[in-house]
């Protein structure tokens, strides 16, 4: 396995990572990719580690993701839910990590409500940390795993042309993709409501399109992402059918690009408004293979961060 080590103690955002740091990821990605795919698809690299899932918001395909990836390495786990926990009852985030550090937890993987939650326990513990989503914020193992099925698709992410469509203003997933991508030679271009568009966003290094067609014909690849509504406070375009029509993607407008396409979408899906359920499903889409990298993206980055410990 890797010799190689990352430049930071935790994975806190993609922003806070090298080049160099995401290429180790993906090589040791590679090597997880081929135990997850055989018989016996667990190794022992990290039987010694306990690792706490802490979950302040709701999820299915992370937290999965993350637990199985915990388990294909042998770590013991810890879950936890801030629903059924002492959370409910008025306590701080530090004090809730710090009595879950007590019990001699090595590592920490938390989904956060709060932007910079991960930041503010990164610097109060000595645990390494794991973003899995901090509010609007960022998805770090979300980006590296679009980042590593493009590279899979398409041989390489450097030079290509990147469209992410849909709810940018509140996606951490497609800021986290931002960073990714950029930092891994490509082009990005977002495409969306200009009410859905952050202020200033261009300062980043992306262009905006706001006609989805001429987008999707610029681009060697689409990641499409959901509108958010719960994180909506107000009405950002007047209904789901009239996003559906200007930028949902179907069978019919893919029929009148130049040329094939490839479409990722971190989930979850909602048929028939950003992307119809015909295409979601066709050979254009790698949305399942997305699902499966995770695996193996998240098995990279326990691994490597294991070996920054304290």
């Amino acid at each position: 396995m890797a010799t190689k080590q990352l430049s930071t103690k935790h994975l806190l955002g993609i922003k806070y990572i090298t080049p160099a740091d995401i290429d180790l990821i993906f090589e040791t990605a590679d090597q997880f990719k081929e135990v997850i795919n055989r018989p016996i698809k667990k190794v022992p690299s990290l039987r010694d580690v306990t690792i706490a899932n802490l979950f302040f918001e709701n999820s299915t395909r992370t937290r999965i993701s993350f637990e199985l990836a915990e388990r294909r390495l042998s770590a013991d786990t810890i879950n936890f839910s801030a629903s059924s926990s002492s959370v409910s009852k008025g306590e701080s985030l530090l004090d809730t990590v710090n009595n879950i550090l007590s019990m001699k937890v090595d590592m920490v993987v938390m989904r956060h409500p709060a932007p910079g939650a991960h930041m503010y326990l990164s610097q109060r513990i000595n645990a390494c940390i794991i973003n899995a989503g901090d509010g609007t914020h960022e998805h770090p193992t979300q980006a590296l795993l679009d980042a590593y099925s493009i590279r899979e698709r398409l041989g390489s992410v450097k030079g290509k042309k990147v469209v992410i469509v849909g709810d940018i203003k509140h996606s951490r997933v497609a800021l986290s993709n931002i960073y990714c991508l950029l930092k891994l030679g490509a082009e990005v271009k977002l495409c969306g409501p200009p009410t859905l568009m952050p202020k200033h966003i261009e300062s980043l290094g992306v262009q905006i399109e706001h006609n989805l067609r001429k987008a999707l014909a610029w681009c060697d690849v689409a990641n499409v992402l959901r509108i958010q509504l719960e994180r909506q406070k107000t009405k950002y375009f007047p209904s789901l059918r009239e996003y559906s029509m200007y930028y949902g993607l179907n069978r019919e407008l893919l029929n009148t690009l130049p040329k094939p396409i490839t479409i990722l979408h971190p989930g979850p899906i909602n048929r028939g408004v950003e992307i119809t359920s015909d295409l979601a499903d066709s050979e254009h889409a790698i949305i399942l293979q997305q699902v499966e990298n995770g695996v193996a993206i998240r098995m990279a980055a326990l691994y490597l961060l294991a070996d920054k410990r304290d």
